[in-house]
């Protein structure tokens, strides 16, 4: 009895000695209170667990974890947990059934993918996750793990750990050019074989990151107390683009940094080296410092390489630097960048083994053909992870916008229109006409566009390839012509007018046009968009698309060169249930060459076949 007494005792002590090291209590309490206090947090973190439960996947056909995040059923998990599974393969729920499910967006290099599970009913809803903010976790806090942890679950109900967030911001470097974890969280909450893929929860049963690496023992493969997540909020940057059924690629600058570190130890990002980028056209330059980068301080490579990381391909990211003049001044600038690619994507022959696609070095393997009902969600085409939901996505926005502006379809003939310009430095307005001639069929002739400004005619044929500055015209426009003879293809002839390209971009972030004088405030100008993104005769352009309405598009004539931007505003009706901008801002390179503003009758849109 006594050392049973004595065992009480020495329990009660050491609840007393852990509670306070919690932070549950800043003053002395009684036994009665602590009893009260520890079931009040016990309790609210089993309803956390009760909340998050149901949303977590056991991938059987990857030998890993997943977890649920819309009703739908798309889910979140690793690539290198799907990465050897066929495109169709079998999940299982805590509710105790298996779902067929098919792969929908693969990130290799950040090891994410997205699967869709299929509902074994028409109508049903599955449970899921609400996605956290991964940028308020801190070292300290508490989070929980859920899974499949050596296969254990084989009734498909999930492993829960328990533990502390180790570290936030961590940079774990790529292997064999995949898996590079930027702005990871590091956690001690306990991981193993089979929880690749899974969620890390908060004590609000929020998602804040997919588990994916860890330290484990050589001889025993059992973790050693470290492991890492992949933030959520990195992966929201990347879901528009998964769920469209793409190859995601991440982002890299165009330049090389190097800290700088001063005595006290504090570290400066300064630029290393540039190379022929957005950001050099933009005006940095060798030596400059970097402040900020997407509204996050640089305080060293490792804060850059972390916030870089988080960003796919082609996005526009503000970026503040330094500059020190010759008279030892300094000055800061801020610029909006558009992001290079991180992977290689110049087609350098015909041989395949230097044509690698999106999806990985060299060629991809051929999938098997699924078969079974899923098999009608999956569809194969090279540059795709699943072609399927790309069509599926950008015929949902095309009808959308259908909806909200009209059909274009049946004006396929010659278009004009005609209004007022205010052109650069000329504020006084300018006359401004645009025509559209459609030559098709007329042997010998290809389209023409015809644009008179202040009583200057510019024409081009916008079919022609390689016709250099000619393509540019007006000067200093960066192709406005033919940009708007786009325009024209994309409401007239949709996928028919594009036969290179006609696919959904994911989502990105377009930028309304910052005052011509004053500091932008680019967070408050920014708008997230889905994006169309088209070829025509070796031109490429992106549509973006914001409450349902073209927001505006981009034609990049020339290759690596800055594109003519056209922001589109001021709908109103043009007759038959039609809706066509009044308000035309054009800018290239960073300045505004003109606003357009079309007459209320300015539109001569003729039908055509």
């Amino acid at each position: 009895m006594m050392h049973s007494a004595r065992g009480r005792g020495l329990r009660w002590a050491a609840v007393l000695l852990a509670v306070p090291a919690l932070g549950l209590f800043d003053r002395p309490v009684s036994a009665q209170e602590i009893d009260k206090r520890v079931l009040e947090a016990e309790k609210k973190r089993i309803a956390a667990i009760d909340k998050a439960r149901p949303s977590v996947v056991a991938v059987i056909s990857g030998g890993g974890s997943g977890v649920l995040i819309s009703e739908d059923g798309y889910a979140l998990t690793n690539f290198h947990v799907v990465a050897a599974a066929p495109p169709v393969m079998k999940c299982g729920l805590p509710d105790g059934q298996l779902y067929d499910a098919v792969l929908v967006g693969l990130d290799k290099i950040g090891d994410v993918s997205v699967i869709k599970l299929l509902p074994k009913k028409p109508g049903q809803k599955f449970p899921y996750a609400a996605l956290g903010d991964s940028d308020k976790c801190r070292a300290g806090d508490w989070s929980l793990a859920m899974g499949n942890p050596f296969l254990l679950s084989t009734d498909f109900t999930p492993t829960v750990t328990f533990g502390l967030i180790s570290g936030v911001g961590r940079y774990q470097y790529p292997e064999g050019g995949m898996y590079e974890y930027t702005d990871c969280i590091q956690i001690d909450t306990s991981i193993n074989p089979g929880n690749s893929g899974g969620p890390l929860f908060n004590m609000d049963g929020e998602l804040i990151g997919i588990n994916g690496r860890g330290s484990f023992d050589k001889r025993g493969g059992i973790n050693s107390g470290v492991g890492y997540a992949i933030s959520i909020n990195q992966i929201k940057n990347f879901l528009g683009h998964l769920k469209a059924g793409l190859f995601v690629d991440h982002a890299s600058l165009g330049a090389t940094v190097r800290s700088d570190f001063e005595e006290t130890f504090a570290s400066k990002v300064i630029v290393n080296a540039l190379i022929d980028s957005d950001a050099s056209r933009r005006g940095l330059r060798v030596d400059d410092l970097l402040l900020s980068f997407s509204g996050r301080k640089m305080t060293s490579v490792n804060a850059f390489k972390n916030t870089l990381g988080t960003f796919p391909r082609g996005w526009r990211v503000p970026l503040t630097f330094r500059r020190e003049n010759e008279k030892g001044a300094t000055e800061d600038y801020s610029i909006l960048v558009r992001l290079m690619g991180y992977e290689r994507q110049e087609i350098k022959s015909g041989k395949p083994e230097d044509n690698p696609t999106p999806g990985g070095p060299g060629p991809r393997p051929a999938p098997a053909v699924p078969k079974g009902d899923a098999a009608k969600y999956y569809e194969a085409k090279p540059g795709f992870a699943n072609y399927y939901f790309n069509k599926t996505a950008r015929d949902r926005l095309l009808a959308e916008f259908k909806k909200n502006a009209g059909d274009f379809a049946k004006l396929r003939g010659n278009w004009g229109f005609a209004g007022k310009a205010e052109m650069g430095d000329k504020k006084r307005p300018v006359s401004a006409e645009v025509r559209i001639t459609d030559n098709r069929g007329k042997e010998g002739k290809l389209d023409e566009v015809l644009g008179i400004f202040d009583a200057i005619d510019w024409r081009v044929e916008p079919l022609t390839a390689g016709a250099g500055a000619e393509l540019r015209s007006p000067p200093d426009s960066g192709g406005l012509l033919v940009a708007l003879y786009h325009y024209r293809q994309f409401l007239a002839f949709g996928e028919e007018g594009f036969k290179q390209e006609f696919i959904h971009g994911g989502v990105e972030p377009f930028y309304l046009p910052p005052p011509e004088s004053g500091k932008p405030d680019f967070k408050a100008l920014r708008r997230d968009c889905e994006v169309i993104r088209t070829n025509l005769a070796g031109v490429p352009a992106k549509w973006y698309f914001h409450d349902g309405l073209l927001a505006g598009f981009e034609v990049s004539v020339e290759r690596d060169e800055d594109p003519c931007e056209v922001y589109l505003s001021d709908y109103k009706d043009i007759g038959d249930g039609r809706k066509m901008p009044h308000t035309m801002q054009v800018r290239f390179a960073d300045k505004n060459y003109a606003t357009l503003t079309v007459k209320a009758d300015g539109y001569k849109l003729e039908p055509g076949k």
